[in-house]
């Protein structure tokens, strides 16, 4: 029997169109920025994009996958962040090669990102509903709030740490010693490492692994205790240790935006804007427009919520006076498109009428 090899599964297509999409938008990015037509507005929103759109897909792992409502998110962030900066700060005398350097950072705030969500699920996931999104906000609050009270100096006598007070600190500042992490005023001096190039791999690197990761027996086992809890206890799933691995590896890749988005700002501190509960709403928001359990609708969404704000801000102040309304409109309408079936089954007959007719399978008895 002749088999048909485009007959790929429908999930195995819709990831790979979601990739070719970016891949289709990261080389017309390419093109535009080679002609030198864009804006520095447009381009100073091209690795927060990436930031973004890894967190959101991330997220989408806990939120849409495993059906948990997490608020907590920016806080592995701010660990990822914190992490890597002192790392790369650390090690810039030591390590000269600066893409490895990064490469290291990354891979450190990601870890320690996921360690702190093993360490935080343990106790937190066996919750559900409010109670988890109460918990995992407190969670994000503590780390920010911890972090804004530390004080951490690297000398000829190693690392050095104090709480609430930077003159508990003894530094040999003749020798080279020199205060890394300075309270509340945060960290200044990190590399400038993140380009928009490091940010596209790193995306394409989030989505290859969550699109596996979900169509994997592993991930077959979260969506079931989505579903159904009780049901898939019932057959043998443990529930608890598959929760914890997703929420996990969303944490190790929140961790990775975290060092990407340090690396990209020449001053890091913990604010409510930056690694409090608002940014974690601002991810959630973007799940929820783009779809639960839809990795291409994050990614869209992401793109469109985040940038849309920006790019008015160049109009004529009529537009940008009304820059905010026309964006809440822009997140209702969304919202309603998403949620409503009506629409959704117009949308798909439209789209229907562009799709090629199915060729017929072949006869039973056709030659090999």
């Amino acid at each position: 029997m002749k088999k048909n090899v485009s007959n790929l599964n429908p999930l195995t297509k819709k990831n790979l169109i979601t990739l070719l999409m970016c891949v289709v938008i990261f080389a017309i990015v390419q093109i535009w920025q080679a002609s030198g037509s864009m804006g520095s507005l447009y381009q100073g929103l091209l690795v927060p994009i990436c930031i973004y759109i890894i967190m959101a897909v991330s997220l989408n792992l806990v939120v849409g996958y495993l059906g948990e409502l997490s608020l907590g998110h920016a806080g592995f962030m701010c660990v990822g962040a914190y992490v890597s900066s002192m790392f790369s700060i650390m090690t810039q005398n030591t390590i000269g090669n600066s893409l490895l350097r990064f490469a290291i950072a990354i891979l450190i705030g990601g870890i320690c990102a996921a360690i702190f969500g093993i360490i935080v699920g343990i106790p937190v996931l066996r919750l559900r509903g409010d109670y988890l999104a109460i918990v995992t906000l407190a969670f994000g609050e503590i780390i920010k709030n911890i972090v804004n009270v530390l004080y951490v100096g690297v000398d000829n006598n190693g690392v050095q740490i104090a709480i609430e007070n930077s003159a508990n600190i003894n530094l040999d500042y003749a020798n080279g010693g020199k205060m890394i992490l300075n309270g509340p005023q945060g960290i200044t001096g990190t590399p400038r490492d993140s380009t928009f190039v490091i940010g596209f791999i790193l995306v394409m690197i989030t989505l290859i692994v969550i699109m596996n990761f979900v169509n994997s027996r592993t991930g077959r086992a979260i969506t079931a205790i989505r579903d159904n809890r009780i049901a898939a206890a019932s057959v043998g799933i443990n529930v608890t240790k598959y929760k914890l691995i997703a929420f996990a590896l969303a944490a190790f890749f929140a961790g990775v935006a975290g060092a990407l988005y340090s690396h990209n700002t020449a001053s890091l501190s913990a604010t409510t804007k930056n690694f409090g509960y608002m940014m974690s709403i601002m991810v959630l928001v973007y799940v929820v427009l783009g779809g639960m359990a839809s990795i291409r609708g994050s990614v869209i969404a992401t793109i469109i919520l985040y940038a849309l704000p920006e790019v008015l801000r160049q109009f004529n102040d009529n537009i940008n006076n009304y820059r905010m309304l026309i964006y809440a409109i822009i997140l209702i309408v969304m919202m309603i498109i998403n949620n409503n079936d009506t629409i959704k089954d117009k949308l798909n007959i439209f789209k229907s009428k562009f799709k090629r007719k199915k060729v017929p399978k072949e006869t039973k008895g056709a030659e090999v």
